[in-house]
């Protein structure tokens, strides 16, 4: 599929992960749409080629709105769901038994919102023209390494990541017919801003469980790996580790 010419959605595209998609593909010419939460968006520095809107990816009305809007500047081609959260907790501890309101909005927004944004975007996609091949586009989703070997305390991230994972080749399978591509992204450690407060110390302890590289992810080679995928035709259902071969231990 080509990268020019087309619209995109990007979830949590105002910075991490996502920010870093919106930033590649607009200068491949997309006219992108990085849909986050409206604190994320008003801190966000500007981008050429990125508008940012304000949604909530667990809120139908308000992602519904972000893709008509994407598909009214269409073609709409592209969707790329980054947008998560992330917390720590046991399933029992000395506090007692893990509170289950945090795991419910873990895995509200990681994997409840992820398939409302496929969802809505592949509506989208599925009204466009076809090309030759009859291909409409194709949506990213983000896991992580931790949907399979999820740490301690990673059992609402895990679960959630693990979700992820498991509804790519069904999704995938689901869309053929409309001719739109799902795959998954399922990275390592990268270095967005969730590791904001972190400090060096333990950044290179992180480093250093990496066989190689021996260092933490990037996440313009999250975005790399995305715009492969887009232009990989033949890659489908498919969940792509990028994690510089590490596996996580228990902790």
């Amino acid at each position: 599929m080509q990268t020019f010419d087309i619209s995109a959605v990007v979830t949590g595209g105002a910075s991490g992960l996502g920010g870093a998609t919106a930033q590649a593909l607009a200068k491949r010419g997309v006219r992108v749409f990085g849909l986050d939460l409206p604190s994320a968006v008003e801190s966000a520095p500007a981008v050429e080629g990125v508008t940012l809107v304000a949604a909530d990816v667990t809120d139908e009305a308000q992602v519904r709105a972000a893709v008509e809007q994407a598909a009214g500047a269409g073609p709409l081609r592209m969707v790329v769901n980054c947008a998560g959260v992330g917390t720590a907790g046991r399933v029992l501890s000395r506090s007692g038994p893990h509170d289950l309101s945090l795991f419910r909005s873990i895995i509200d927004v990681n994997l409840v919102g992820t398939f409302n944004v496929l969802r809505l975007g592949a509506e989208a996609i599925a009204a466009t023209e076809p090309d030759e091949e009859g291909q409409r586009g194709v949506i990213v989703n983000t896991a992580s390494i931790a949907a399979f070997e999820g740490q301690v305390g990673q059992v609402a991230y895990a679960a959630s990541k693990g979700g992820v994972v498991g509804l790519t080749l069904s999704a995938a399978r689901d869309l053929a017919s409309f001719g739109i591509r799902v795959c998954t992204v399922a990275p390592g450690i990268v270095d967005t801003p969730m590791l904001a407060g972190v400090d060096d110390e333990f950044r290179a302890t992180l480093a250093e469980g990496v066989p190689f590289p021996n260092r933490l992810g990037r996440p313009d080679e999250y975005a790399a790996l995305v715009l492969m995928i887009a232009e990989h035709d033949y890659l489908n259902g498919e969940v792509i580790r990028m994690d510089g071969a590490l596996r996580m231990a228990p902790r």
